[in-house]
C-alpha cells in the first residue's frame, strides 16, 4: 500500500466524517433533515448542485473520453452544460414554488393522489439506484488500485461512508459534502491544467501539435466521428444529456434548499459557471494525457481511458499529486452518491412513509427516524448491486440514467406545469411509457445483447446504444395521448390558472378566482 495515497484518503474520510458530525446537530426536524432548512444561500446551493452534478464519469470519463476520441469526448461535456439552460427556463422556479420536500409535492400540487405519489417515488428511487451502481463501482475500483484493498472491501467503505452520511446529517451533511468536492475538485483540477501548459511554454499551438503526435487519429482527433459512426448515435445521446437533468430527481430537489426564487437563480447561474469552467478544464487535462503520456501508454494502462486523470498527474507530479488527484476523485464518488440517497431517501419516507403509509399522522421524530432507516436500506441495496456487478462494465448506466429521467419524469414535469389539459391518468401513463420505453430498449440493445461479450451473447434487437431519441418521445407521447383520451376530470380554467400563477409567481389566487 502507498502511504501517500492512504493519508490522502484518510485526510478526505475524516474531514467528511466531521462535516457529518457538525451537520448531524442542525439536522433534528424533517425540515433541516430534507432540505436543509432551506438555508442555503444561492452560491452555497450552486456550488453544492455543482457538487452533485460533477460525477465520477464527468472527471475521470470525461478526460479519457477526449484522449481516447479527440472532438466526439468533448461533446458529452457540451451537452452536460447546456442541460442546464432548459432548468434554469422551464423548471426551477416552479418547483420552488411548488414543491416542499420532494417532486411528488410538486405534482400533487396539481394531481393530489396517493397514486401519483407513488409513481413518483418509484421513479426517483429507479433513477437515484441506476446512477449509484456506476459510482459504487468506480469507487470501488479506483480505491482497489491505489490502496491495493480488495474491491468488495472498497464499495463497502464507501457504501458505509455515503449512508453515514445521509442518516446522521441530513440534506445539511450532504451539501457541505458536495461544497467541498467542488472547492477542491476546482482548485485540484485548475492546478493540474496549469502545469500541463506550463509543459508546453503556456503555447496552445504547441499543445496542439504535440496532441497530434501522440494520437494515431492525427489531424482527425480534431474532427467529429470517432466516438459514434452514426449520427443518428450521437444525435441521441445529446438529446438524452440535454433534456436528462431536467428530470433528476437528486439535482431538482437542490431547489428546494434555498429561501426564495432569486436563490434558485443564483444556484442555477452558479452551478452553470462552475460546470462550464470545469469542463474547459477536462479538454485540457484529456489533450495534456494525449500529448504527454499518448494514446498508446493510455490504453496500455486502462483501455476505458477512465485513470488518464490520475496516470496524467502521475506523469507531471509523481505519487504525491498523484494521490491528491486520486482523492479528488474519491471526494467525487462520495459526494455525488450522497446526493442520490438523500434523493431516494426523501422520496420514500417522505412521499410514501409519511403520506400514504402514515397519511401524515406522524411526529417529528418518527419521520426522522423513518428517513433515518430508509438511507440505510438505500445504502444496503446499492452497495449490494455494486458488490454484484463488479466484473461488468456498467459505465452505460449514466447515460441510461439521463435517458429514463428524460423520458419518465420531464413529461410529466413539463405537462404538469404548463399544459392545461393535462390529467392524472396521462402523468401515470406517461411514467409508466418512458420508464418501460427506456428499459426496454436497453435490455434489448447493444449494452445487454451483443455476440462479442455482452450480458446476452448474440446480436442485439435495436442497434442504439443509446436509445434516447426512441425512449423520450415515447415518454412524451404517452402523457399526451394519456390525458387525451383519458375519461378523468380535466383542469377547468380557473383551477389551471391559479395553478399556473402559482408556479410562475408564487402566489395563491384561490381566494380571488372562482
Amino acid at each position: 500500500m502507498n502511504i501517500t495515497y492512504f493519508l490522502f484518503f484518510l485526510c478526505i474520510i475524516v474531514c467528511t466524517l466531521i462535516i457529518t458530525y457538525w451537520a448531524a446537530k442542525q439536522s433534528k426536524t424533517t425540515n433541516q433533515f430534507y432540505i436543509a432548512a432551506g438555508s442555503l444561500t444561492g452560491v452555497q446551493n450552486g456550488m453544492a448542485i455543482a457538487g452533485d452534478y460533477i460525477s465520477a464519469a464527468s472527471f475521470l470519463g470525461i478526460v479519457g473520453t477526449v484522449a481516447i476520441n479527440g472532438f466526439d469526448g468533448f461533446l458529452y461535456a457540451i451537452g452536460f452544460l447546456v442541460s442546464y439552460l432548459i432548468v434554469l427556463f422551464f423548471i426551477a422556479e416552479p418547483i420552488h414554488r411548488l414543491g416542499t420536500y420532494s417532486l411528488g409535492d410538486v405534482i400533487c400540487s396539481r394531481f393530489p393522489s396517493y397514486k401519483m405519489r407513488w409513481m413518483m417515488a418509484i421513479g426517483a428511487f429507479i433513477i437515484s439506484i441506476l446512477y449509484m451502481i456506476p459510482q459504487l463501482v468506480a469507487a470501488g475500483l479506483l480505491i482497489r488500485l491505489l490502496l491495493d484493498i480488495d474491491y468488495s472491501t472498497s464499495v463497502l467503505i464507501i457504501g458505509s461512508l455515503m449512508t453515514i452520511y445521509v442518516v446522521f446529517g441530513g440534506m445539511f451533511a450532504t451539501s457541505w459534502v458536495q461544497i467541498v468536492k467542488t472547492v477542491v475538485l476546482l482548485s485540484g483540477t485548475f492546478l493540474l491544467s496549469l502545469i500541463v501548459f506550463s509543459h508546453f511554454d503556456w503555447s496552445i499551438a504547441e499543445l496542439i501539435s504535440q496532441v497530434n503526435l501522440g494520437t494515431p487519429l492525427g489531424d482527425q482527433f480534431f474532427m467529429p466521428g470517432n466516438l459514434f459512426g452514426s449520427p443518428l448515435e450521437t444525435l441521441s445521446l445529446h438529446l438524452a444529456l440535454v433534456l436528462g437533468t431536467a428530470g433528476l430527481p437528486h439535482i431538482l430537489i437542490r431547489f428546494l434548499t434555498v429561501r426564495n426564487t432569486l436563490e434558485v437563480r443564483r444556484s442555477l447561474l452558479t452551478a452553470s459557471w462552475i460546470i462550464g469552467i470545469f469542463y474547459i478544464i477536462t479538454l485540457v487535462l484529456g489533450l495534456g494525457t494525449v500529448a504527454l503520456i499518448g494514446y498508446q501508454e493510455l490504453i496500455a494502462h486502462d483501455p476505458t481511458g477512465n485513470l488518464a486523470a490520475p496516470l496524467l498527474a502521475n506523469e507531471l507530479g509523481g505519487d504525491f499529486l498523484m494521490a491528491f488527484i486520486a482523492a479528488i476523485s474519491f471526494t467525487t464518488i462520495v459526494a455525488v452518491v450522497a446526493g442520490l440517497v438523500i434523493s431516494a431517501t426523501t422520496a420514500f419516507s417522505y412521499d410514501i412513509y409519511y403520506h400514504i403509509i402514515k397519511k401524515g399522522q406522524t411526529t417529528e421524530k418518527q419521520q426522522i427516524r423513518a428517513a433515518q432507516w430508509t438511507a440505510f436500506v438505500v445504502g444496503l441495496i446499492s452497495t449490494l448491486f455494486a458488490l454484484g456487478l463488479r466484473n461488468i462494465n456498467v459505465t452505460f448506466l449514466v447515460s441510461l440514467t439521463f435517458i429514463v429521467a428524460a423520458s419518465s419524469n420531464l413529461p410529466v414535469l413539463l405537462f404538469t406545469i404548463y399544459w392545461k389539459r393535462f390529467t392524472q391518468t396521462g402523468a401515470i401513463i406517461g411514467m409508466m411509457c418512458g420508464l418501460t420505453a427506456s428499459l426496454t430498449l436497453l435490455i434489448f440493445g447493444p449494452h445487454i445483447m451483443n455476440p462479442d461479450g455482452g450480458w446476452i451473447a448474440r446480436e442485439p434487437f435495436f442497434p442504439l446504444h443509446n436509445p434516447g431519441i426512441i425512449a423520450i418521445p415515447i415518454g412524451f407521447l404517452g402523457a399526451y395521448l394519456g390525458s387525451i383520451f383519458s375519461n378523468g376530470p380535466k383542469s377547468s380554467n380557473s383551477d389551471f390558472r391559479r395553478f399556473f400563477i402559482k408556479a410562475q409567481t408564487g402566489i395563491d389566487t384561490k381566494e380571488d378566482i372562482q
